[in-house]
């Protein structure tokens, strides 16, 4: 043994010799084991007054945070699933409350006392078979697991029932934007957006520029290669197109729908600029099957569309323009026979434009369009001209069905120009003739039109400027027509308590056809009793106007709408 080994030796005997002698000297209180220095520090920071803490419940242990959450109802389980919360997968949870800055370090005794106590706290488990609710939250869970992890149930769907689905999006909303945002979903959505069925009818709008700005170059190239790009992958079966409100570019989106669109029946641009005639050259090249143009409220070259009609009128069926200077010309290359095959003419005007007075030869437009079915001049005053050849083979229009010649200030129409124009329709079924004054009954009631069924005769022009005096006769009018009427409009007519009277009663005599669906007697002198037959025996009726009629009681003029409003009317009359 070294001196080392023994020098430590006989330090470890030294100590255990003096430890027995210091423990006898201490008092009797001294014999208790010292306090660990962690309790003396406790006791040491709580003030003496503190109250006593209460004990701490066992900690249960809580299951894993789901996706959703079950709230129980009276006769129902809600679940409401939080997956798709922007808080993250899991349900969302309070944040935690942040402690003070200053952190006390804790000591190495400190540490290993909590870990003990962690260590002995018993763990308690719930119990679940006693508990209901918690047995409906896990079969909810096991359901709800299997609805939120399948997130692909629109890639299962077949083709054919999402093309049904978009269908009829499309016939509401229209194929453009609706097909180009859904196509942007999947691969699934995008082949069924793409199928030509969808792109049928198609209508663009303010869709790349906001009306009254200007466009940038590269927005314009921008334009241009979006409808190329729609032109050649997604028009190919396109049937009507229509394009509103286009300042810029008109001309070439006409270009290459008529390029890329050989099967276009139906072409619209309303309140559309800048048209040349290069765009009306490139429909006469390609579409071969186009048999409707709208030009209304547009600015174009007049040279364009009339080019157009000399070469290939004979495949337009519908054509509509916006009266005017120019714009009139149409009118007479359609009397001239380019058209032989048209059925429907449509003349408008703005509401607010003076000076609506078109010329038109009836005998022209008869001979050269024999085919028409409906002729409407909407507040335009058609002034009659004569033909200096004019025969007497002339069949009228056999085929019209509809005639509008509406206007919002007074027209010089007259008993004779009316037979002019009806003098051989006898499949007529809408007459429009608002704002003809000058129109009689005893005119009306020579027309060859057995089934007519809309007749509107009201008049509407605000100034008094062309009012005649009071009518009569309105019920030869009825008489001729009860078995057919569906809608009446004598808004404004001065008839006579009596004739209105007698005219009310043939309608309410036409119980077995019972066809009167609409009647508008607004400012008329419709009388209670005149009211009271016609409604009583009219069942059918769900719309009346019965609004500044003076000869009706107070609560009673005003616009009675559905059969169940009317009957209680019914029953205020009675």
């Amino acid at each position: 043994m070294d001196s080392s080994e023994a020098g430590a030796l006989a330090y470890s005997e030294r100590k255990e010799d003096i430890a027995p002698s210091t423990s006898n000297t201490l008092g009797p209180e001294e014999h208790e084991p010292k306090p660990k220095k962690v309790s003396r520090k406790r006791t040491a920071v709580n003030p003496p007054n503190a109250k006593a803490k209460k004990p701490k419940k066992a900690r249960v242990s809580r299951p894993a945070q789901l996706g959703y959450t079950v709230h129980q109802g009276e006769d129902m389980l809600l679940v409401i699933s939080s997956t798709t919360s922007q808080y993250g997968e899991s349900a969302w949870t309070p944040p935690k409350k942040k402690g003070s800055k200053k952190k006390k370090k804790l000591t190495k005794g400190k540490v290993k006392a909590v870990q003990t106590k962690k260590k002995k706290k018993p763990i308690a488990k719930p119990k679940l078979a006693n508990n209901p609710v918690a047995e409906e939250k896990r079969d909810t869970n096991l359901v709800m697991a299997q609805t939120v992890t399948d997130h692909r149930w629109g890639q299962s769907l077949p083709e054919e029932v999402l093309i049904n689905i978009f269908q009829m999006v499309v016939i509401q909303d229209g194929a453009v934007p609706f097909l180009c945002r859904v196509g942007r979903v999947c691969r699934l959505w995008n082949a069924a957006a793409s199928s030509p069925v969808l792109w049928r009818k198609v209508t663009v709008g303010h869709c790349w520029i906001a009306p009254g700005k200007t466009q940038l170059p590269k927005t314009e190239k921008r334009i241009k290669d979006t409808f190329d790009w729609l032109a050649q992958n997604r028009f190919s079966q396109l049937r009507d197109f229509s394009l509103y409100h286009w300042t810029k570019n008109a001309s070439y989106a006409v270009e290459v729908v008529a390029q890329f669109c050989p099967h276009l029946r139906s072409l619209t641009l309303s309140h559309c600029t800048g048209l040349t005639a290069t765009a009306f050259q490139c429909l006469g090249l390609h579409s071969r099957a186009l048999q409707s143009i709208n030009l209304q409220y547009s600015e174009f070259q007049v040279e364009g569309p009339l080019e157009y009609l000399e070469n290939h009128g004979s495949q337009i069926k519908q054509f509509l323009f916006t009266h005017g200077l120019k714009n009139d010309r149409f009118l007479t290359a359609i009397t001239r026979g380019y058209c032989p095959d048209l059925e429907l003419l449509e003349v408008n005007t703005k509401l607010n434009s003076k000076d609506c007075e078109l010329p038109v030869c009836i005998q022209a437009l008869q001979t050269a369009c024999p085919k028409l079915k409906t002729f409407r001049m909407l507040n335009v005053r058609p002034l009659h001209k004569t033909m200096r050849n004019a025969g007497d083979s002339a069949l009228g229009f056999p085929l019209l069905e509809e005639l509008c010649i509406a206007t919002t200030s007074c027209s010089y129409m007259t008993d004779k120009d009316l037979w002019e124009i009806l003098f051989g329709s006898t499949r007529l079924r809408v007459l429009d003739l608002r704002g003809c004054s000058r129109i009689t009954p005893s005119g009306l009631a020579t027309l060859p039109c057995p089934e007519l069924e809309c007749l509107f005769w009201g008049q509407y022009f605000s100034s008094n400027v062309g009012l005649s005096s009071p009518k009569a006769g309105i019920h030869m009018v009825t008489q001729k027509w009860c078995q057919s009427l569906q809608q009446l409009d004598l808004a404004n007519q001065l008839f006579s308590k009596e004739d209105l009277e007698i005219a009310m009663s043939h309608l309410a005599q036409a119980t077995e056809a019972d066809t009167l669906r609409s009647l508008n007697l607004s400012g008329t002198r419709i009388t209670p009793p005149a009211l009271r037959s016609l409604i009583g025996q009219m069942t059918a009726l769900s719309y009346l106007n019965l609004s500044s009629c003076r000869y009706l009681p107070r609560g009673l003029k005003r616009i009675y709408r559905g059969q169940e409003d009317i009957r209680q009317l019914l029953d205020k009359l009675e």
